[in-house]
């Protein structure tokens, strides 16, 4: 019996030659062009890969299949980025977009993402409609062959597309000139030629193909970057160091010091930027896992805030329908005005860049500014791998309110948008969120010392396995 396909919070994903095979790839894109037909007149997709392996053979069945069922297909040259994907998908005015890439998730791991034809995730509804009719056996003729010769098939540059749009929205003479010593990691993900194409002067780290990602899972966090975290603390020359996952959507960041820089910092340095010294507007939508600094911040510059459950795909929607100045999540998503829909971890690096370019001040400069204005703090995650029995008790346990406390602290009020947001006070906060596909409960706490956030950590740690 074939597998049941999901997509989860962004695509379908699944180990490589376990579930995910050249079949279940074929069933997803046959239920991806039966779609396309349904909802479009004349349809076109724009299809790509990242780094991963054999992310051409998995391309080449998806092109082949929109290709049988009559769907003009525009193809990647070579490896390509989500946000690439996700402009291309705007830019050639195409119905949809697909790429084959698993983000963040371990080398062993592939995927497919769905892009909507305005640049950004598919809303989840139409997601739901596409896995509803993915069948159980693929019947697509994959004997296909393919061809500029076609008027239905295309290659296209989608990094030079990419490189030329950022080109063209930023100073690039003004970082050049600033002076500061950066570093950029790509995780041997499909940013790593963006940045030789547009900065070739700062210094490169895991920019070459390896699609085993040397065993790492590309994900920007703190325990994944001790190489440059080392490189930043032995030099002491650096100003600081910009990080991108697998598909280059999520962005990680790094002081000079070798201090790693969390999304909620970032979430607010961008705000702070865009609104303070750029004069932009707009609404600010953040996921349900993100600091409350950022209504706070909201409040001090007259902006609405909204916050979404958990999921880029919600944020999407909401900037594609509504005048959203900004939309971020914890995990390192984050889109602005004035670009895609689409989280993009170069892109905001390089907004960041050209803050501190502008300003001609620190990225500590910067933060202090920040912390001015919603006061200091510290955040932490940690994902406790728990038995599924022992995730579903506690999950249980926090629906029915039995937690009244961790350790010494308090609880004063919970908020369960997605999850359980205990707070404790103004400026403490832990909250609680069960993974949808495997054992791992996450904990993220916040508070004004990082001492402290691991404090809290620790006691709901104790709490949970009690």
């Amino acid at each position: 019996m074939a597998i049941k396909i999901k997509f989860g919070t962004d695509g379908w994903r699944a180990i490589i030659a376990e579930d995910f095979t050249v079949e279940n790839v074929a069933r997803v894109s046959e239920a991806t062009a039966v779609w396309v037909k349904q909802n479009f007149a004349t349809p076109s997709i724009v299809v790509g890969h990242d780094c991963r392996f054999a992310g051409e053979l998995f391309t080449e069945t998806a092109i082949k299949v929109f290709l049988a069922h009559g769907i003009k297909v525009f193809a990647a040259k070579g490896f390509v980025s989500t946000p690439m994907i996700s402009l291309a998908a705007e830019r050639l005015s195409c119905s949809l977009g697909v790429i084959i890439t698993a983000s963040h998730n371990p080398p062993s791991y592939n995927g497919f993402k769905l892009k909507a034809h305005y640049g950004g995730p598919l809303s989840p509804g139409k997601v739901q409609e596409i896995e509803d009719i993915i069948a159980e056996k693929s019947t697509t003729d994959l004997n296909v062959t393919f061809s500029e010769a076609s008027n239905d098939f295309k290659w296209v540059d989608l990094e030079t597309m990419y490189v030329d749009h950022v080109r063209a929205n930023f100073d690039i003479d003004a970082i050049e000139k600033a002076g500061f010593n950066l570093v950029y990691d790509a995780m041997y993900g499909s940013g790593q030629n963006v940045l030789k194409r547009v900065l070739p002067n700062i210094t490169f780290l895991h920019c070459e193909h390896n699609p085993s990602f040397m065993g790492q899972a590309p994900e920007p966090i703190a325990k994944n970057l001790g190489e440059l975290e080392a490189l930043l603390k032995s030099n002491g020359t650096f100003d600081g160091a910009l990080v991108t996952d697998g598909d280059a959507d999520r962005i990680g960041l790094y002081n000079g010091k070798g201090l790693f820089i969390d999304s909620h910092h970032i979430i607010l340095l961008l705000i702070h930027y865009l609104v303070h010294y750029k004069g932009q507007t707009g609404k600010v939508v953040t996921a349900f896992s993100a600091t409350p600094k950022v209504e706070k911040m909201c409040k001090h510059y007259g902006l609405a805030h909204e916050t979404v459950k958990i999921g880029f795909k919600y944020i999407a929607e909401m900037m594609v329908e509504q005048d959203v100045l900004l939309g971020g999540e914890e995990s390192g998503g984050i889109a602005i005005k004035g670009h895609i829909p689409e989280r993009d971890g170069i892109w905001m690096g390089l907004v960041i860049w050209e803050f501190m370019a502008k300003s001609g001040k620190t990225l500590d400069q910067l933060i202090d500014e920040v912390y001015a204005i919603v006061g200091g703090f510290q955040f932490e995650r940690n994902d406790l791998h728990l038995s599924e029995e022992l995730k579903n008790s506690t999950v249980a346990k926090c629906k029915n309110g039995e937690f009244e406390n961790f350790g010494e602290y308090q609880v004063q009020r919970v908020e369960t948008i997605d999850g359980w947001k205990y707070f404790f006070d103004d400026n403490r906060w832990m909250m609680i969120r069960a993974s949808g596909t495997e054992p791992v409960l996450r904990t993220y706490a916040e508070a004004p010392t990082l001492d402290e956030v691991r404090m809290i950590l620790a006691a709901t740690e104790k709490a949970i396995l009690a």
